[in-house]
């Protein structure tokens, strides 16, 4: 497990070409895929317990939206908004986006990125250690996010490593040297 990846943020470009993307699709699809996911394990709900009904923001640092997660038994659901509007949050994550995905997959160590400042918490730090404990518990891949089992499972956990992999060598490359500062002209 990695613990220090302070310079995976992604370029201004990813948040560019983002940006203009409509929102409506993307929530329906994430909001779909969460409750599949809680219908399929109950157990992380139960896990959660009153932390259930709270909406927890997800702030990537470089893109140009947050997240807005309410997990419920029945009304499970993700908003993507502006990051300005996070306000009926009861508890704020914010880290560039693939430490967000190092820590939902396992790769990175969130005890470490929280004192390293990669990782900031505001507002219930209680709901957003409940949310890490139960995905931590819960052992998540992106297969089964998706509701695969077996090969197909496989496929889709081996693609996604194989993708975050490039994702974050082209993260690290597309960084300034420290010391160093690019000019447009």
């Amino acid at each position: 497990m990695q613990t220090h990846p302070s310079s995976e943020s992604l370029p201004p470009l990813v948040s560019t070409l983002i940006s203009p993307l409509p929102k409506p699709p993307m929530e329906a699809l994430l909001s779909t895929l969460t409750r599949r996911l809680v219908a399929r394990r109950p157990d992380l709900i139960r896990r959660l317990g009153d932390v259930v009904r709270v909406p927890i923001a997800i702030v990537p640092d470089d893109l140009p939206h947050a997240f807005l997660l309410s997990l419920d038994p029945d009304t499970s659901r993700v908003r993507i908004c502006d990051k300005s509007r996070i306000g009926d949050a009861s508890a704020i994550v914010r880290a560039p986006f693939l430490v967000l995905l190092g820590l939902l997959d396992g790769t990175y160590d969130g005890d470490a990125l929280f004192f390293s400042r990669d990782l900031r918490i505001e507002g219930r730090t209680e709901h957003v250690l409940a949310l890490r404990n139960t995905l931590e518990e819960a052992d998540l891949t992106p297969g089964a996010f998706f509701g695969l089992g077996g090969r197909s499972a496989d496929w889709v956990n081996a693609l996604s490593d194989r993708l975050l992999g490039q994702v974050r060598a082209y993260a690290q490359k597309s960084k300034p040297a420290a010391g160093s500062a690019r000019h447009l002209s």
